[in-house]
């Protein structure tokens, strides 16, 4: 029998969610990654028992915007700190009329239109070639369904992402054409974060946050940065409820992710071992080092 895994959660939380409460034996603590520098201090700490480890995408008080965000360093680090599956938390606009302000979307897919990220670990020295045409963990994706259902919130699983570069929001003619791609929810962070997630072999779901329609909607237009930030705000207590509700059932000790997220790289590392680059194998020591150390 394959042996159980002790998960340890990776929270990462965007804009309006720069903490997460009841968390016990609460430490933030800086890690280094060969990367750079993570977006903040990570907090670890124990919900429910369940090991935790929390990270405010934009840090906290959002000095930072999406562009400038060093996503390779914020997975890097979550990876070395033990984590085994990240609830990405993510507040959005709304391309649907049925997904109003304050709905929930647990996505199951993205469309990355940015182009001014570093979107892989792997390059010149270490080629390798990951599959995310299935970008989400079912298995997370049920729970939050499930815990998300069990407090009543206003939530629909499924829907597809548009991942913008930023920081200017869309024109209409660009909100438009995404409705037209079938597109649910638009937003600026969760690429390359999911990506990359996938090539350091952690189970990955997102939650996302609507505050407001996007600009195609007629009443874009009278909406305020009041109500968007009322909005927000409630969206962040909804997020931690859902946290605290989802983490002691993904906190259970399980086997291999049934759909492969934890074996991602077994057959995506194209380049001979003769040919690998020594400096870019050290600094893969944490995202690939389960396949590199067995080359």
């Amino acid at each position: 029998m394959p042996e159980l895994i002790e998960p340890v959660i990776g929270l990462i939380g965007g804009s309006g969610l720069y903490d997460i409460d009841g968390l016990e034996d609460r430490e933030w603590r800086r890690v280094f990654t060969p990367w750079g520098e993570p977006s903040d201090e990570l907090l670890f700490g124990r919900l429910a028992g369940v090991r935790c480890v929390f990270l405010p995408r934009h840090g906290r008080g959002h000095p930072t915007p999406p562009s400038a965000l060093n996503y390779r360093a914020n997975i890097d680090a979550l990876k070395r700190a033990g984590v085994t599956e990240i609830l990405s938390l993510s507040a959005v606009g709304s391309l649907r009329e049925d997904l109003p302000p304050g709905h929930f979307v647990i996505v199951d897919q993205f469309i990355d239109r940015t182009f001014a990220r570093e979107k892989s670990f792997f390059g010149t020295g270490c080629v390798a070639h990951v599959s995310v045409a299935h970008p989400v963990c079912p298995r997370l994706g049920d729970a939050l369904e499930g815990a998300a259902k069990e407090l009543g919130l206003p939530v629909t699983r499924g829907g597809t992402y548009l991942v913008m570069e930023g920081p200017q929001f869309s024109t209409k003619a660009e909100s438009e054409l995404y409705r037209q791609w079938g597109c649910s929810v638009i937003g600026m962070t969760n690429m390359p974060e999911a990506k990359l997630a996938r090539e350091a072999e952690l189970c990955y779901a997102t939650v996302a946050m609507v505050t407001d329609f996007d600009c195609w909607h007629p009443d874009h237009d009278h909406v305020t940065v009041d109500q968007v930030v009322k909005v927000l705000l409630g969206n962040a207590d909804k997020a931690k409820a859902l946290v605290k509700a989802v983490v002691p059932a993904l906190g259970r000790p399980r086997g291999p992710c049934p759909a492969g997220c934890d074996r991602a790289l077994d057959h995506a590392i194209i380049t001979a071992p003769a040919q690998r680059d020594p400096a870019l194998l050290h600094k893969l020591d944490a995202v690939a080092g389960r396949v590199l150390r067995a080359a």
